[in-house]
């Protein structure tokens, strides 16, 4: 296979192997827009998701920023492994979730902190994740150095927690959490195991993800610009769209060869 990191033309074709598929969610599966809970994924592309996860064995998986539970009513009715929170909650094949949370006083301080402070910014918003927070300020980027100055003195006053810069949002979150680390554990466990991953992200925080799949020969692709680890790229969502039929024509072709084959 050709790596192509450099042009945006090009799709990875996936053909003769079984593979394990990592979605991220916004800016991927989903449309950016002004605000995080008017995203949405069109319902034909769910029902490729679930028709991948069946070619796949369900070995597919949601990994985002999101909570799980804001992932499956994205995806409904499509509900399998996913890691939400950039890993810090992440739901196996057999249903089981693992879940790293905040002491509940750092919790409860951190979100009074944040709350009085984003108020001062009006177009700013914070998203409360449990044991995350989301400050966004697409709608007001005259705050930016505000935002990112106030998440940085707040890990600094909260030992165990990191940065993880996005697009026009920075978030807090447990240290050592990120989407590499949760792609390593689902390739760990079936139907994942053996398999080789592929992973489609868009964002600062999928990098990681893309440096695991890479260490283990996969595929990563990244949509649309700037620099990344990342050894393909896809123009914007409705690219990630057109791969995703592309692929599925290709997989279902490749299974009604192996059965006239047997």
């Amino acid at each position: 296979m050709t790596q192509a990191a450099d042009t945006h033309a090009r799709y990875p074709t996936l053909e003769g192997k079984q593979y394990a598929f990592f979605f991220d969610v916004d800016g991927t599966l989903a449309a950016i827009q002004s605000r995080p809970e008017a995203v949405f994924i069109p319902e034909q592309v769910i029902a490729q998701l679930q028709k991948l996860s069946a070619l796949s064995q369900g070995a597919l998986a949601l990994v985002s920023g999101r909570p799980i539970e804001q992932l499956d009513a994205l995806a409904a009715p499509w509900h399998g492994p996913a890691a939400g929170v950039h890993g810090a909650e992440r739901r196996n094949a057999d249903g089981h979730v693992h879940r790293i949370s905040l002491p509940i006083e750092v919790e409860q301080n951190l979100r009074m902190e944040l709350q009085d402070a984003m108020a001062c910014w009006p177009g700013t918003q914070l998203e409360v994740k449990g044991m995350a927070f989301a400050l966004h300020y697409r709608q007001a980027m005259q705050h930016e150095q505000d935002v990112l100055r106030l998440a940085e003195q707040s890990v600094k006053r909260f030992p165990g927690l990191a940065l993880q810069p996005g697009k026009c949002v920075v978030e807090i979150k447990p240290a050592g959490i990120d989407k590499g680390a949760a792609i390593s554990d689902f390739m760990q466990q079936p139907p994942f195991a053996g398999r080789t991953p592929v992973f489609i992200g868009d964002d600062l925080t999928d990098e990681k993800g893309f440096l695991a799949v890479n260490e283990r020969q996969g595929v990563s692709i990244k949509v649309g610009e700037g620099s990344s680890q990342a050894d393909y790229r896809l123009n914007d969502v409705d690219a990630v769209y057109g791969w995703l039929e592309r692929t599925l024509l290709l997989l279902e072709q490749d299974n009604v060869g192996k059965e006239f084959r047997l």
